[in-house]
């Protein structure tokens, strides 16, 4: 048999001498189809009917995955992590913290402990998911769940102060997202309806109502009397904060298919930093839209169906002068925000907000991995494996983490099983966890000294 099989083998691709190579498309599409069917009776033994040997024992790694496997960068094997010292924020106002997205090393119990907890209404099921990100100012923590209840709660006991549905007139279910931000002592929220709204922080009553020209599945962003609103469709219209008149528009590449949820747009003086679901990273001035610089964090080599989503689902963070933004796809990028020249790049995918703070960046991959880097070359100087599935052996119950938000000396992350987990910024290692109600896909947030997590079952925890 083995003879046979290397003579048909040898027949079906020679070709006899001096004839031409040309051959039509029936004759090529034959040949392929003889050497596909000799090698595999080859491989088997025979031709049909026996059972194929039992594969290789050992565990099956992906070579393309092996091939973008990031390492800790020896030259930086001496490299303390050194943070900047604690510093005590009395408010989360906006998604990310600040409208520019750096909030450095917050000051935190090291030893956190649940002080309460509250119900803020409807949380994730099978056809929705709670996107929105809270915000604490002035005493209080607002929410928006899933049905577009805002609430506002005592950040000392977590009592409900009051509740409002800023759910749009005669309409009901179908949107999905949306969020909240605080600033001149008003609160604006946005939602999957295509609306933003002004709203009392006191006592929650509606000011202003102006339709967006999409819906919206990120929270605005606010700075110098003016709101920032993003689309599904990628348009990013700047709002006045004082009646809701537009200012000015500017359209990205339409994306058919994007990440769940969408990214707030960093602002920091004059610039505005647009993230896109095309990949698309717009610089625009804040006053007029003019366009100040682009950058596009597509990757150039793509492993996946999943790798087209160029998607920038976490949010930019301008620090000092460097916007920092990482892609679905595989690209992370450090860019001078003054001339838009990229300072550092590195084949990193992930859709959270990379943190920033002093000198290095932490970031959380696609891969289930909190990487350090360093702020000044995107060098890496170590990486932490976080668990990817809740049965490690039959690679089983994927695990979704979120995070990472530095306070009180530790990386904080949460998961969809419902862990609350600090890491080292040092090393990476695991220091604390804590169970929570619930899994948990949106980032903590941390205020006057304490840490609350949203879970998906509209569960606020807070710790302190």
């Amino acid at each position: 048999m083995t003879q046979r099989c290397a003579q048909s083998s040898s027949q079906s691709i020679s070709r006899p001498a001096g004839r031409s190579v040309t051959r039509s498309l029936s004759a090529r599409l034959l040949a392929a189809g003889m050497v596909t069917l000799s090698l595999a009776g080859c491989g088997s033994g025979s031709w049909f009917g026996d059972s194929e040997p039992p594969p290789l024992p050992g565990e099956r790694i992906s070579v393309l995955r092996l091939e973008r496997q990031l390492e800790p960068d020896p030259r930086l094997a001496d490299l303390r992590v050194e943070l900047p010292a604690p510093t005590a924020n009395a408010a989360w106002p906006q998604a990310g913290g600040n409208p520019d997205h750096a909030m450095g090393h917050l000051a935190l119990a090291a030893q956190p402990r649940q002080a309460w907890t509250a119900d803020i209404g409807s949380g994730s099921s099978s056809d929705t998911r709670l996107l929105a990100q809270p915000v604490v100012a002035g005493g209080r923590v607002y929410t928006l769940d899933t049905d577009y209840e805002l609430t506002a709660f005592d950040t000392a006991t977590g009592r409900e102060v009051w509740q409002v549905s800023v759910e749009r007139e005669n309409e009901s279910g179908g949107a999905l997202g949306g969020g909240a931000a605080f600033a001149d002592n008003r609160l604006f929220v946005t939602t999957g309806y295509g609306e933003l709204l002004s709203v009392d922080p006191a006592s929650g009553a509606i000011g202003w109502r102006t339709r967006v020209p999409g819906p919206v599945r990120s929270a605005p962003s606010i700075a110098n009397g003016r709101v920032f609103v993003i689309t599904v469709d990628n348009q990013l219209i700047a709002y006045s904060a004082s009646d809701g008149a537009t200012l000015w528009t500017h359209t990205g590449i339409l994306e058919t298919a994007g990440l769940l949820g969408a990214a707030s747009p960093a602002v920091d003086g004059t610039i505005v930093a647009a993230p896109y679901s095309s990949g698309e990273l717009f610089a625009l001035r804040a006053e007029n839209g003019r366009v100040a610089w682009s950058d596009n964090l597509a990757a150039v080599r793509r492993v996946g169906a999943l790798s087209n989503l160029a998607d920038i689902r976490g949010m930019p963070v301008i620090d000092r002068g460097l916007v920092v933004a990482v892609s679905h796809s595989g690209r992370m990028v450090g860019i001078d925000e003054r001339t838009g020249g990229r300072a550092w790049e590195q084949e990193i995918g992930g859709v959270d907000t990379p943190w920033v703070a002093g000198d290095f960046i932490f970031v959380l991959t696609n891969d289930n991995e909190v990487i350090a880097l360093t702020r000044q070359s995107g060098r890496v100087r170590w990486v932490a494996p976080l668990a990817r599935y809740e049965d490690p052996e039959d690679r089983s119950g994927p695990i979704i983490w979120t995070g990472p938000v530095l306070a009180g000396g530790r990386l904080w992350l949460v998961n969809s099983v419902g862990d609350l987990v600090a890491l080292s910024p040092e090393d990476g290692r695991e220091q604390q966890r804590f169970e929570l109600p619930d899994g948990a896909f949106i980032s903590p947030v941390v205020a006057d000294g304490t840490l609350y997590v949203l879970t998906n079952d509209g569960t606020l925890v807070a710790y302190r």
